[in-house]
């Protein structure tokens, strides 16, 4: 997706994809991925998600890449939090204590911006971008953080043809393929659309949608 398409879903309140509760998912499968305290986590096209506030809370430092700046602004205003606001290249910094969101285009990450990183978690940015963006996103990641790196990955698996995305779909074996080097392992698999907040999606056509859970860790 080009930027201007999130730009205007943020600038027309178009933002469904916003949960008002930290992922469930998140909350029972991170603690088994055993990250110590203290260590960085990327959290990869974050929005204004209240997952980087349960993130935190568990004693981690969180690194969020947003493309769109009103959705880091609303995040630290909502959270009545004043932010440092820093330059760093491309990128504008916002942090607060141990949350640190960057502002700016997350193929336009080094190597060297991660080199901290030894976390992931990705609740929506795979299933954000459209097929070839997901082979560039993969392979940017894959290229950009540590081997050893741990991470969580939250997935839908449905019908392409029954609905356009975002979100997309990405079945199981586009995920193996896409980050072979994650090797993934599915934790869980659960009917999407019994979920009370997920009824836009039968709204739209759907009559299927796999949720996903994946445990990542970088080779």
């Amino acid at each position: 997706m080009q930027p201007d398409f999130w730009l205007r879903r943020w600038q027309n309140n178009q933002i469904g994809f916003h949960a008002a509760t930290a992922n469930p998912y998140l909350q029972q499968y991170w603690p088994g991925l055993e990250v110590p305290q203290g260590a960085q986590v990327l959290v990869p096209l974050c929005g204004k998600s209240l997952d980087l506030v349960w993130l935190a809370g568990q004693g981690l430092r969180v690194l969020g890449i947003e493309l769109v700046e009103q959705a880091v602004e609303d995040f630290f205003r909502e959270h009545n939090l004043q932010p440092q606001i820093r330059q760093h290249g491309v990128f504008r910094i916002y942090q607060a204590g141990n949350l640190e969101l960057w502002c700016g285009d997350i193929f336009a990450l080094t190597a060297e911006d991660l080199r901290g990183c030894t976390a992931l978690y990705d609740r929506a940015a795979l299933i954000a971008l459209p097929p070839a963006m997901r082979e560039a996103y993969a392979r940017h990641l894959t290229q950009l953080l540590p081997s050893g790196c741990r991470g969580l990955l939250v997935n839908l698996d449905y019908e392409q043809s029954q609905m356009d995305g975002p979100p997309f779909s990405v079945p199981d074996v586009e995920v193996q393929r896409l980050l072979a080097e994650w090797e993934p392992q599915l934790l869980h698999l659960e009917n999407g659309l019994k979920a009370e907040e997920n009824w836009k999606f039968l709204q739209r056509g759907l009559q299927r949608m796999d949720e996903g859970v994946y445990r990542l860790q970088r080779r």
